[in-house]
């Protein structure tokens, strides 16, 4: 196989044929050649050049013959999940994730650490550390190793694999610019070729990819309310630039001026990533000192380092205060996706990046909220669920993106 390129962006035809076979025999591998030609509505001759490809690639094997109905017994294909191996690391709202994942992506190695909570050239640091470890643990397989993907926040410039930061200063946001382009620095260091997305889409990416029961073609990530990744037709919509899927308007020159009726639950408004929840909670907190009390003895924790994954652990023990917080919150974020659901109209609408730790109060709670705001025929047949990769979604989701790419360049 050649090196990957990542930075052209369109298929060729033979391309997206390559992933549509490939995803065939992951998704239903062991599988025939005629079984595949039938699914595809192309013919088994054209099916069986590809195959000779991919066998010839390593990606394919011939495996046990299937039970005939008379004849020759056909042989049945599937994947090689040893033929290749990607790197996926995700941030997300508590930690920062590092995967090995193989062919059909599944995890090899795993290492994780709590996200970083400084500024973001500390963060790409982080990045480049845990990348270090995964090849440490990962030496059997370092020949096979055919790129690396990363999800993380911002805004990814596609042309440089730079990114735009939002970071707060006072009461306001700007967008700083990463002054070393992350890509550059990993593809220097690690000698893979690297991409880099957006941490939203990256997550819907992966539960789209890996979700073998449902395939979801249209449907939203929301990666708690700040952004979101947007699956089209079973394509990640990126918008023009790559830029799509930010889900805030903002104008610091009138920041102060930009509320709703209702306060702070705006659904346009720029929120923390964690819904405002720890905010409310010290507010909570400050004001009923003897609910307070019974909060930070709970959770171990003081009014200095509170944090969400206090609220999660307090919400399990059905401590008032963190209940109150996450329902507020289930209703932000309810309204927020029920503007969405008319918008879009996905089949489903997946709620990640930390969110599905808070537990099925809060997703009730962010159900019922957006079939009481949205139209009823937008919401008939809308599924409404927390993430099934959990805390791996937006590493798995960057890795699958190096993985199709995998798929596709074969030659």
């Amino acid at each position: 196989m050649y090196p990957l390129d990542f930075q052209r962006e369109e298929l060729t035809e033979k391309e997206k044929r390559n992933i549509d076979i490939l995803e065939i025999l992951r998704r239903r591998g062991p599988i025939s050649r005629p079984d595949i030609s039938k699914e595809m509505g192309i013919n088994v001759v054209t099916i069986s050049n590809y195959i000779d490809e991919f066998i010839k690639h390593n990606l394919v094997y011939e495996r046990e013959l299937d039970i005939s109905e008379g004849g020759r017994r056909p042989l049945l294909l599937d994947l090689n999940p040893q033929a290749s191996f990607v790197i996926g690391v995700g941030l997300n709202l508590m930690n920062m994730v590092g995967l090995l994942i193989d062919l059909k992506g599944n995890i090899v190695t795993k290492t994780q650490i709590a996200r970083p909570k400084a500024s973001v050239k500390e963060i790409a640091e982080c990045l480049l550390e845990i990348v270090r470890e995964i090849l440490r643990r990962s030496k059997e397989y370092a020949s096979n190793i055919r790129g690396i993907g990363v999800g993380i926040a911002g805004l990814v410039n596609k042309r440089n694999g730079s990114i735009h930061w939002p970071q707060k200063m006072d009461h306001y946001y700007t967008y700083a610019s990463v002054d070393l382009p992350l890509r550059e620095l990993m593809e220097k260091e690690f000698n893979l070729p690297t991409l880099i997305e957006n941490d939203a889409t990256s997550a819907c990416f992966g539960e789209h990819w890996l979700d073998l029961e449902h395939g979801f073609k249209n449907a939203l990530y929301m990666f708690s309310g700040v952004g979101c990744g947007i699956m089209v037709n079973g394509e990640v919509y990126r918008g023009a630039q790559g830029y799509a899927g930010e889900v805030s308007i903002y104008n610091y020159k009138e920041q102060d001026l930009f509320n709703c009726a209702a306060g702070k639950s705006c659904f346009l408004k720029r929120w923390e990533m964690d819904l405002g929840i720890v905010d409310d909670l010290k507010t909570m907190l400050a004001d009923d000192k003897e609910r307070g009390a019974r909060f930070f003895k709970l959770t171990s924790s003081t009014i200095d380092n509170v944090d969400l994954k206090s609220v999660f652990i307090a919400a399990r023990a059905k401590d008032e205060l963190a209940l109150s917080c996450l329902a507020i919150a289930a209703k932000r974020l309810g309204i927020k996706i029920a503007y969405l659901v008319n918008l879009f109209n996905p089949q489903a609408v997946i709620i990640g990046g930390g969110f599905e730790e808070a537990g099925e109060d809060f997703l009730n709670k962010v159900n019922s909220t957006v079939r009481d705001w949205a139209f009823r025929e937008a919401t008939d047949d809308l599924k409404i669920a927390y993430s099934q990769l959990r805390e791996n979604a937006v590493a798995l989701g960057a890795a699958s993106l190096v993985m199709q790419k995998v798929f596709a360049q074969l030659w």
